[in-house]
C-alpha cells in the first residue's frame, strides 16, 4: 500500500497538471480571441469615432413660395431628387474613406453635389415660374457642408490599417472632384496613366444654339457663356493633373460627370435670363454632356 499511494498520487498530480494545462491553454486561446476581437472592434470604433461625418444641406422645401397645382408634381419630383443626391453623397463619403488629399471631400463630394443641387433648384424655380412668380435666390441653398466627426479633411487620412478603399461607384454621377481643385482633389482614381494620350474634352457649342438674345439679358448670357468656356478649361486641366489615378471610370465619374452638372446649371441660367423678356429657349440641357476626344 505504501508503494501504491505514491503512484496513485503521481497519477492524480499528472491529471491535475493536465487539466491545469488545458485550462491554461483555453485561457490563452480565449484571451487571444478576445484580444483579436478587441483589436478589430477597436479598429471599427476608431473608424466610427473618427468617421467621415455626414453631409448637411439647407432645406429647400421650406423656402419655396406657394406652388401652383400645375407645378406640384415636378417640384415634388425635384425635391425628392435633392434628398436622393444627399443620400448618394453620404454613401460616397463612406465609400471613399482613405482616398485623396486634404481637399478631397470638397472637390470630390461637396463640389459636385452643389452643382447637382444648383441644377435641381433651377428646375424647381422654372416649374413654379411657368404659372407664377419665379422664386429668386434658390441657388443660395445649393451649397452643403460636412458635419464631420473631426477634421473634414480627415477622411482621406484616418484609415491607416490597410483597409481596402472603394473605387468611385461607376453609377455615381457626382463621383470625383470638382474642377476647381484639380491638384488637390485626387479621388484616388484616374485614367490609364498615358500622359501623352490624355486627350481633350469636347462639348457642344451653346452660343450657336441660342435664339435672339434680348438686350436686357445680353450681359448675363455673355457671362455664362464665358463660364462654360472656363469650365471646359478647368476640366481639361484636371484631365492632365490626374493622369495615372484610379480606374477605368475615373474620367466619366470625376471629370465629365461633374462638368455636365455644372453645364446644366449654367445653361439653365442662360435660358432663365432670356426667358425673363422673351420666350425661354428649350432643350439647352441636351447640350450639357461632354465627351473625351483622344
Amino acid at each position: 500500500m505504501s508503494r501504491a499511494l505514491p503512484k496513485y498520487n503521481k497519477r492524480r498530480v499528472g491529471l491535475a497538471g493536465g487539466a491545469a494545462a488545458v485550462a491554461l491553454t483555453g485561457a490563452v486561446i480565449a484571451g487571444t480571441a478576445l484580444a483579436g476581437e478587441s483589436s478589430e472592434g477597436g479598429g471599427a470604433d476608431a473608424r466610427t469615432l473618427a468617421g467621415p461625418g455626414t453631409v448637411s444641406c439647407p432645406d429647400v422645401a421650406s423656402q419655396l413660395p406657394a406652388i401652383p397645382a400645375s407645378a406640384q408634381a415636378e417640384v415634388d419630383r425635384n425635391l425628392a431628387l435633392l434628398d436622393q443626391q444627399i443620400t448618394e453623397a453620404n454613401k460616397r463619403l463612406v465609400d471613399t474613406v482613405g482616398q485623396g488629399g486634404p481637399n478631397f471631400v470638397q472637390n470630390a463630394i461637396l463640389g459636385p453635389l452643389e452643382d447637382k443641387r444648383v441644377a435641381t433648384v433651377n428646375r424647381i424655380a422654372t416649374a413654379i415660374g411657368r404659372t407664377a412668380d419665379r422664386p429668386a435666390g434658390l441657388d443660395s441653398l445649393a451649397a452643403c457642408s460636412l458635419d464631420a466627426q473631426g477634421d473634414p479633411a480627415a477622411p482621406g487620412q484616418e484609415e491607416t490599417g490597410g483597409t481596402e478603399t472603394a473605387a468611385p461607384p461607376a453609377g455615381d454621377a457626382g463621383a470625383g472632384g470638382g474642377d476647381a481643385g484639380a491638384g488637390g482633389g485626387d479621388a484616388g482614381a484616374g485614367q490609364d496613366g498615358d500622359a501623352s494620350g490624355v486627350g481633350t474634352i469636347s462639348c457642344p457649342d451653346v452660343a450657336s444654339q441660342l435664339p435672339a438674345i434680348p438686350a436686357s439679358a445680353q450681359a448675363e448670357v455673355d457671362r455664362n457663356l464665358a463660364l462654360l468656356d472656363q469650365q471646359i478649361t478647368e476640366a481639361n486641366k484636371r484631365l492632365v493633373d490626374t493622369v495615372g489615378q484610379g480606374g477605368p471610370n475615373f474620367v466619366q465619374n470625376a471629370i465629365l460627370g461633374p462638368l455636365e452638372d455644372k453645364r446644366v446649371a449654367t445653361v439653365n441660367r442662360i435660358a432663365t435670363a432670356i426667358g425673363r423678356t422673351a420666350d425661354r429657349p428649350a432643350g439647352l440641357d441636351s447640350l450639357a454632356a461632354c465627351t473625351l476626344t483622344k
